[in-house]
């Protein structure tokens, strides 16, 4: 199967496409980015391919199948658009879009066109989430009534000045970045559960002045002392929806030297916490015990996982759990956090 890989930044080199190098199905054969040297370095690095800088060269290309879309955010509605269109299958990179009205759209072009359109939730790929939703599921934790949500480091906002931090390219900052992940492992957990109800605050305090923003890391990096900062560093807030209460705190950047990154799912049975990226631990009872159980798994690549079910359904024409129509769920929720920040009041949904 030919592919493109469209946006040659970090994410497509540390994911995209060494799994494609690994699928035996799938066959580079565009690497296309607006600044050519970088589809140039992946040509060289990957030793196949065709370096482009326009996607609608490779849109016109009646070979290729299916693109990744590696771009800014601002990007990913018009190219997926695009892409669908000229009938091609798409695996685009979180969020599914800079803000929901272009989500929307996706959606939409999607059920138009019959093209496939994943989004880049990967964590639903990730062996030690979907080993957690099978337990809650099997009913081991009761009813969850209750999930807390911490996705907060110490002083990392990443690339300050530049596209991570500009509104019009990324469409908001930690919880578009990182509140993406989280939120939808506890939507694919707890079996996305309609919203009913948000209220929440962002904040926007340590990074500006840009010159004067002290850090421990800039992992987007380094910064642009004269660009733009205007997201949020920092969000909190709580979610009702028709199953658990959500509450939430995250933070790129926090004057606490910690970094926290996990979930907790309270349930009338037992409760665990998820380390994000990592194992989860269940705490329950039994015979009148106390109980910790820990849980280890030899797990493949998430990433790699996410990349081949792709290709798969792009055979096969099966709708996978990363598919927009489920991911919409999570975009409608995040809208509603940040309107409920800017207007300062619950938004009810």
């Amino acid at each position: 199967m030919k592919v493109a890989v469209i946006g040659c930044g970090a994410i497509a080199n540390n994911a995209h496409i060494p799994a494609y190098m690994a699928n035996q199905k799938a066959e580079i054969k565009y690497f296309c980015d607006i600044i050519l040297e970088r589809a140039e370095n992946a040509v060289k690095k990957y030793g196949c391919g065709i370096a482009v800088e326009d996607y609608h060269e490779v849109l016109k290309d009646e070979e290729i199948e299916a693109v990744s879309i590696c771009t800014p955010n601002k990007m990913h509605s018009v190219i997926a658009i695009d892409a669908m269109r000229a009938g091609k299958h798409v695996l685009c990179e979180k969020p599914a879009a800079r803000v929901y009205e272009e989500a929307l759209k996706m959606q939409e072009v999607q059920h138009e066109t019959g093209r496939i359109l994943n989004i880049g939730v990967v964590n639903r790929f990730n062996t030690n989430v979907n080993k957690l939703k099978e337990l809650i599921g099997a009913g081991e934790l009761g009813e969850i009534y209750q999930v807390y949500v911490s996705f907060r480091s110490h002083r990392s906002i990443p690339g300050l000045g530049g596209a991570f931090t500009t509104k019009a390219i990324a469409g908001g900052g930690v919880m578009i970045d990182w509140g993406v992940h989280f939120f939808d492992i506890v939507m694919y957990c707890c079996g996305d559960p309609k919203t009913k109800s948000v209220s929440a605050e962002t904040f926007s305090k340590l990074g500006s002045p840009i010159k004067d923003y002290t850090y421990v890391d800039m992992w987007a990096g380094p910064e642009i002392p004269d660009g733009t900062y205007d997201v949020e560093e920092a969000v909190t807030g709580i979610i009702r929806t028709e199953g658990p209460v959500i509450s939430f705190n995250g933070a790129w950047a926090q004057n606490i030297g910690e970094n926290e990154m996990y979930i907790d799912f309270m349930g009338t049975k037992g409760g665990a916490r998820l380390q994000y990226g990592a194992n989860f631990t269940l705490y329950s009872t039994k015979n009148g015990m106390l109980t910790t159980t820990t849980f280890a798994n030899q797990t493949k690549p998430m990433f790699q996982q996410e990349l081949d079910a792709f290709i798969d359904c792009v055979e096969s024409g099966e709708h996978l759990v990363s598919h927009i129509d489920t991911n919409i769920i999570t975009a409608r929720m995040m809208d509603a956090i940040y309107r409920s920040a800017e207007e300062h009041k619950e938004i009810v949904l």
